[in-house]
């Protein structure tokens, strides 16, 4: 199963102020089928939603593309942008705020992948979800 926003809301953009809030939207809606009763690994799910559309509209030039696939006892999220550059760490000072969001991706997610074409990349996280 894979959804696209496109199917009923405009394209995610980088000028758009509602994009993690919609990415969020979709991605409840999606896990509302899969996992009704929600819990921790749902909220993982989101986190990593909000993570990696966050990641793509600040550093890599916006949201080309967002999708949510169910496998068997997983989901996997995909976000496309506009940057061939792929995500790194960055060093932050502690008492500053943000910086930790690609190692949160990673904490979270079983598997990260990148894949870098030639108009943008897809960067895919596979959570475990039972349902």
């Amino acid at each position: 199963m894979s959804h696209s926003p496109e199917e009923r809301y405009d394209p995610l953009s980088e000028d758009n102020p509602q994009t993690v809030h919609r990415a969020r939207d979709v991605a409840r809606g999606f896990l509302s089928v899969l996992a009704p009763s929600g819990g921790d690994e749902a909220d993982a799910v989101l986190l990593v939603v909000t993570e990696l559309i966050r990641n793509a509209v600040r550093h890599a030039g916006g949201v080309t593309g967002f999708g949510l696939r169910a496998g068997p006892g997983t989901v996997t999220v995909t976000v496309h942008d506009a940057s061939r550059q792929p995500p790194w760490l960055q060093l932050t000072d502690p008492r500053e705020p943000g910086g930790f969001g690609w190692l949160l991706v990673q904490e979270l997610a079983a598997d990260v992948q990148v894949s870098v074409g030639p108009t943008g990349k897809a960067v895919s996280a596979v959570l475990p979800l039972s349902y």
